[in-house]
C-alpha cells in the first residue's frame, strides 16, 4: 500500500465552505469561541444525510435498538465509570504568554515541520535553481520564512520513529521529548511547561441548590449502559443484541483547531453491541470475512512502520491479529459505511491502539482513520470494552445488570464459598459485618484463595475496605468463617456481557467526506466542485430558468413542487442577474448532482435539460419524462449513463463558454 496523497488547496476550500455556509464559527458577530461551530443549510443537510445513511447501515440492518438519553449526567455516573479521574488529555503552557496547547499534538507540528523542512532541504540540494548555488537558492526560496534545514539521517529517522508511535506516549514520556528534541510554542518560539493532565469534561450544577455535581456527558455510551436492564428485557431476554444512539457530546478540548476535527461541541453515533464472553462469534461474520482491509497494528507501530498490511479480515481473526469475530464484523460493516459515503479506499486505514493508549479493561481497540489535508484522523473508534461498564455500575448501584441463560444440561462445577458464623461474624464486625462479607464474595476466586489460605497459616487475615461507609482495616480470624469449595449445580447461567463498541465523530467524517470530494475543473482552478454521491449530496436537483422571463415562473414552482414531494430536495435558483454558467458553478460547490434548466425552448415544446455536474454533459427530454429521471438517478434505479442511452445529448460547446462567465 503505497502512501497517502490528497493535493487539495485547503484555504480555497475553507473559503469556499465559509462562502456556501457549510460551518461556520459560532457567535462569529461576537468574535466567536474556538471549538464551536454552527452548520448552515448545506452542511446541516449533508450530516443529517450521513446520520439516515448511518442509521440505515446499522440500526435497521443490524435491527439494533435506538434510545435517546440525557445530556446532563450526575458525577456519580462518570466517577463510576472512571472518567472523572482518568478522562484527561496532557497540557502544557507557553511559558511566555501562558497559551495552552496539547502536548502530543504540539510534539507532532513541531517534529513534522522539521521533516517537511528536511525534504525540502533535500531536494534544493539535489537540483540547481536558476544556475545558483543549492544553498542560496534555498534561501531566495523562503523569503516569508526561515531556510530549509537538513537534519542528520539519524535524527530524521529517529522523529519519524516518534510521530509512529506518538499516541503511545504517556505524560512523563512527552515530558522527555520536548527536553530532548527542544521542542517550542512554533508561533513564538517559546519554551514550553512540562505536561499536565486537564480533564476534558464541562462540569455543572443540577438544580438550584448547587449541590448536585454532574457534567455534560463526554460520550453517549454511559446513558446506554444504565439502560441495559431495560433494553435488555424489551429484547425479550434474547443475547446478543445492540443498542444505539446519535446525540451530542462535549470535550472541553485543550487547543481547538483544525476546523470540525477538534472541536468542543460535536455529534457522535454510538453502538453497543451486548456479547456472551464465552462466544464472541458474530452470525454474519461469513459476510465480511473476505474483506480486505488496511491494517496498522500495534507491533507494526512499536517497529516504527508506517504503511498497513493488507489482509482479509477472516485472516486477521484467525491469526489473532482482530481479536474476535463480533469485533472483525463490526470493523468490515464500518469500512462498508466509510465507503458507501463517499470516503476513498486508499485514505482509509484500520489503527491499532497500542498498550498505553488502550484502557486497562479492553481486549482490543482499532481506530478507522481517514486521510486529510491535517494527516490520519481518527473517526470511528471500535473497541472491546469487555464487560468493564456494566460491572462497575452494578458493584457501584448494587443493581444486576446481567444476562441469566436457561441451559439445557445442568452445570455442576466447583465454587470456592465464603460462608460466616453469625454467631461470631456480626457481633465481632458490627457495622462493618455486611460491607466484609460483600467485600469477600465480590473476590476473584485467585484473591479469596489467597485469604484462604492466609486463614489456614496464620489464623487471621485482614481485610480493606475502601469505597464505603466504613472504609478501613478489619480482621477477621478463621473461627469467623469458612472458605471452602462446595459442588454447585446451576440449570441457569448467570453472567455479565461484554461490549463491543464502534464509535463513530459525525463531525470528522463530514469534514473528511468533504476533502475527498472535493476538486477543481481543469480548465478553471477557481471553480470549486463537491462531487458528493447522490445519496449524500445536500441538495438532489438545481432548478432555473435561462433569463428572468415571468413565463418561466410557474415551471420552477410546479417542478421544484413535484420533485419534493416524492423527497428529492430541490432548489431553485433564479437570480436573472448572474450568468447560467455562474449559477451551474455555485452549485456545483454545493455538490449539486442535477440541474434542470429552463429555457425558450421550454416554451414551445416543453422540453428542458439535464445537466449532469461531474461530466457537465447535458441531456435535453420532455419535462415529465426528465422529473422521472431525476427520481430514479437520485433512488438509485437509474444511472448517469441510462440517460445518455435514452435522450438526446445537447452540444454545450457555447455553454462551456458561459459556465465560464462570472457574475
Amino acid at each position: 500500500m503505497s502512501a497517502p496523497k490528497l493535493n487539495i488547496d485547503r484555504s480555497a476550500l475553507e473559503q469556499l465552505l465559509l462562502s456556501r455556509f457549510f460551518f461556520a464559527p459560532s457567535f462569529g458577530i461576537y468574535d466567536g469561541v474556538k471549538g464551536l461551530y454552527d452548520y448552515g443549510p448545506t452542511g446541516t443537510a449533508l450530516q443529517q444525510n450521513i446520520i439516515n445513511l448511518w442509521r440505515q447501515h446499522f440500526v435497521v440492518e443490524e435491527d439494533m435498538l435506538e434510545v435517546d438519553c440525557s445530556i446532563i449526567t450526575p458525577s456519580k455516573v462518570l466517577e463510576t465509570s472512571g472518567h472523572v479521574a482518568k478522562f484527561a488529555d496532557w497540557m502544557c503552557r507557553d511559558t511566555g504568554n501562558n497559551e495552552v496547547r496539547r502536548a502530543d499534538h504540539l510534539v507532532e507540528e513541531v517534529l513534522a515541520a522539521r521533516l517537511v523542512s528536511d525534504e525540502l532541504a533535500r531536494k534544493l540540494a539535489a537540483t540547481s535553481i536558476d544556475g545558483q548555488a543549492p544553498a542560496k537558492a534555498a534561501g531566495k526560496k523562503n523569503k516569508k520564512g526561515p531556510a530549509p534545514t537538513k537534519l542528520e539521517d539519524a535524527v530524521a529517522n529517529e522523529y519519524r520513529g516518534i510521530l509512529a508511535k506518538i499516541d503511545n506516549y504517556d505524560g512523563d514520556g512527552l515530558g522527555e521529548l520536548i527536553v530532548k528534541h527542544d521542542i517550542r510554542n512554533p508561533e513564538t518560539g517559546n519554551s514550553v511547561s512540562p505536561p499536565v493532565a486537564f480533564n476534558l469534561m464541562f462540569q455543572t450544577s443540577i438544580g438550584p441548590a448547587g449541590t448536585s455535581k454532574g457534567f455534560l456527558r463526554p460520550e453517549t455510551a454511559q446513558g446506554q449502559f444504565m439502560n441495559f436492564a431495560r433494553l435488555l428485557e424489551f429484547n425479550n431476554q434474547k443475547m446478543p443484541f445492540a443498542s444505539a444512539m446519535v446525540g451530542r457530546s462535549f470535550r472541553n478540548e485543550i487547543s481547538p483547531r483544525s476546523g470540525l476535527l477538534r472541536v468542543r461541541e460535536f455529534t457522535m453515533a454510538e453502538i453497543e453491541h451486548y456479547v456472551d464472553p464465552m462466544n464472541k462469534d458474530h452470525s454474519r461474520f461469513d459476510e465480511v470475512a473476505d474483506i480486505k482491509l488496511p491494517l496498522l497494528t500495534g507491533p507494526m507501530q512499536l517497529a516504527e512502520e508506517t504503511v498497513p498490511a493488507v489482509m482479509t479480515i477472516g485472516d486477521a481473526v484467525s491469526q489473532g491479529v482482530i481479536d474476535n469475530k463480533t469485533l472483525g464484523y463490526f470493523m468490515g460493516r464500518i469500512y462498508l459505511f466509510l465507503t458507501a459515503i463517499g470516503i476513498k479506499t486508499d485514505l482509509l486505514r484500520f489503527r491499532q491502539h497500542m498498550s498505553n493508549e488502550m484502557a486497562h479493561y479492553a481486549c482490543d481497540c482499532w481506530d478507522a482513520e481517514i486521510y486529510t489535508s491535517y494527516g490520519w484522523i481518527e473517526c470511528v473508534g471500535c473497541a472491546d470494552r469487555s464487560a468493564y461498564d456494566l460491572r462497575v455500575h452494578s458493584a457501584s448501584t448494587k443493581k444486576k445488570l446481567c444476562v441469566r441463560e436457561h441451559l439445557a444440561e445442568p452445570l455442576v462445577y466447583e465454587k470456592l464459598v465464603c460462608e460466616p458464623n453469625n454467631k461470631l461474624f456480626g457481633p465481632k464486625l458490627k457495622r462493618a459485618a455486611k460491607p466484609v462479607q460483600e467485600h469477600l464474595e465480590s473476590l476473584p476466586v485467585e484473591e479469596l484463595a489467597e485469604v484462604k489460605a492466609t486463614l489456614a497459616k496464620d489464623g487471621k487475615a485482614t481485610v480493606t475496605l475502601t469505597g464505603t461507609a466504613v472504609d478501613g482495616d478489619y480482621e477477621i480470624t478463621s473461627d469467623m468463617l469458612t472458605i471452602e469449595y462446595q459442588t454447585k449445580i446451576e440449570n441457569t447461567r448467570e453472567y455479565t456481557p461484554n461490549v463491543i463498541e464502534p464509535s463513530f465523530g459525525i463531525g470528522r467524517i463530514l469534514y473528511a467526506l468533504i476533502e475527498h470530494s472535493y476538486s477543481v475543473r481543469a480548465e478553471d482552478e477557481q471553480r470549486g466542485v463537491l462531487s458528493f454521491n447522490t445519496q449524500m449530496s445536500p441538495f438532489k436537483c438545481l432548478i432555473l430558468p435561462i433569463s428572468g422571463n415571468p413565463s418561466f415562473k410557474s415551471f420552477l414552482q410546479n417542478t421544484a413542487r413535484s420533485l419534493r414531494n416524492v423527497g428529492v430536495p430541490a432548489r431553485i435558483d433564479d437570480a436573472a442577474s448572474v450568468s447560467i454558467g455562474r449559477r451551474y458553478s455555485r452549485n456545483d460547490e454545493l455538490g449539486t448532482p442535477f440541474a434542470i434548466t429552463f429555457d425558450f425552448m421550454t416554451l414551445k415544446d416543453n422540453t428542458v435539460t439535464l445537466r449532469e455536474r461531474d461530466s457537465t454533459k447535458q441531456v435535453r427530454g420532455p419535462l415529465d419524462d426528465i422529473i422521472e429521471l431525476v427520481k430514479n438517478l437520485v433512488s438509485g434505479s437509474a444511472t448517469w449513463d441510462d440517460a445518455l442511452a435514452k435522450f438526446e445529448l445537447v452540444d454545450t460547446t457555447s455553454e462551456a463558454d458561459a459556465e465560464s462567465a462570472t457574475e
